[in-house]
């Protein structure tokens, strides 16, 4: 990720920055956007958000379930990936045993695609028409001569029309009436000016009502799906106590892959009984390895490369991590990835017929049942596909059609409904 954040800085050295208020060099306690309060979202290192929050939250939650039982749904980023997950959880539904999600959270892509996952299985025709369509096919309209004048390679008004057009009162409204109930819609973006990651309460957003909240819930959702370089940064204008300024928010891959939980919830003591059987659901929208290819000798291949090599490997780091937080409270991890023998051509391939094919992939591995596996199954059939395919020296996207990530002869992960 480094390297791709300094091609986006050589590429706008020349370029005339966005206006925007500085900060203070100094700031007394949590800036809030303006006219919202200041709990709609915290900083992923503050210990003490983490502790309170996550854990009065997810008790609220288990006490009013019926079984008693917690769901909760990570979805990673991964540019034109988004359409492996969107299309995973229609398939989910089709399968017949999907869960309701007591917490959703969304990074990137799957935080564009998270709103829908939050709202259930009645939203999977919409869900269907934004990501197994043409929406998205000009997302990728080159500045050309204005990317000496604004930050960014391409224009953001397609991303923000595609996620204004979904983000509808209808949808505003029935997000704040879920989080009413004590279900949780988790956002992330990077603040690039503090280089942290931000988690936004999008149900407490919703909640605030009117046109300040449609507005804040499509910016939050735009600003984490924005690659730094690649699409312009979201301008956030905060209130604090020694005075307005602008915070510049850009892609939440930035700073981690996806999250069941802050980092820091990872380590600090949490009370064991609200996680205790929970049921983790983790969508990869991206590949967790690559067949061995030859590197063009130009800028722009190796840097997309050492990008695409720097996704992949943070995710795997995050899957170590969210598997030994699974294991220490007693929690069922099942999860999903494009695996490496599907023709993914990277997070950048936004045309219509690689993305109808690959929401189809994933809708159809999760009817068949073949979508959820464990960590060690995901890892054995990736390295069997590498070996494989290096074996037979078949280029990339010349393979036969891929085997789902659940393999034929794997056992499904179980689900457990107690406590």
């Amino acid at each position: 990720m480094r390297l791709f954040l300094l091609f986006g800085a050589m590429t706008l050295a020349a370029c005339t920055t966005v206006r925007r208020e500085p900060a203070p060099e100094s700031i007394s306690g949590v800036p809030a956007p303006i006219g919202f309060p200041s709990d709609i979202r915290f900083v992923s290192t503050d210990p003490e958000a983490i502790k309170s929050r996550f854990s009065e939250v997810l008790q609220r939650r288990r006490a009013a379930s019926r079984d008693h039982a917690l769901n909760i749904l990570a979805l990673s980023g991964g540019g034109a990936g988004g359409s492996f997950g969107a299309g995973a959880l229609v398939g989910f539904s089709r399968y017949g045993n999907r869960p309701q999600f007591d917490v959703v959270t969304g990074v990137s892509a799957g935080a564009l695609i998270a709103p829908f996952a939050f709202l259930g299985s009645a939203w999977d025709a919409r869900l269907d028409e934004n990501f197994s369509g043409n929406h998205s096919e000009h997302f990728l309209i080159p500045r050309w001569l204005g990317v000496l004048f604004r930050p960014g390679l391409y224009e953001n008004e397609p991303l923000v029309r595609f996620v204004d057009d979904f983000v509808t009162d209808e949808m505003i409204e029935e997000v704040a009436d879920q989080a009413a109930l004590g279900r949780l819609l988790l956002v992330a973006t990077t603040d690039l000016d503090k280089e942290e990651t931000i988690v936004w309460d999008m149900g407490k957003i919703a909640a605030h009502g009117g046109k300040a909240a449609h507005n804040l819930f499509r910016d939050v959702l735009v600003a984490s799906a924005s690659i730094p370089g690649v699409f312009p940064p979201i301008i956030i204008p905060v209130d604090s106590a020694e005075g307005r300024y602008d915070e510049m928010h850009v892609d939440a891959s930035a700073t981690v892959p996806f999250f069941v939980a802050p980092a820091l919830a990872y380590v600090l003591p949490l009370d064991p009984g609200t996680l205790k059987g929970a049921n983790v659901y983790v969508i990869v929208n991206g590949q967790l390895g690559a067949k061995p290819q030859t590197t063009s000798v130009d800028t722009i291949s190796i840097l997309s490369r050492s990008f695409t090599a720097v996704l992949q490997h943070r995710a795997r780091s995050e899957i170590a991590l969210t598997s030994e937080f699974a294991q220490k409270y007693g929690m069922n991890l099942r999860l999903t990835a494009i695996p490496v023998s599907y023709p993914f051509q990277g997070p950048l391939d936004f045309h219509e017929s690689s993305s109808q094919q690959l929401f189809h992939y994933g809708a159809e591995c999760a009817r068949a049942g073949k979508l959820w596996t464990t960590v060690e199954q995901l890892a054995t059939h990736d390295e069997n596909d590498l070996s494989a395919g290096i074996a037979q020296h078949q280029p990339v996207g010349k393979q036969p059609t891929p085997a789902c990530p659940l393999g034929a002869a794997d056992k499904p992960p179980q689900t457990s409904t107690k406590p």
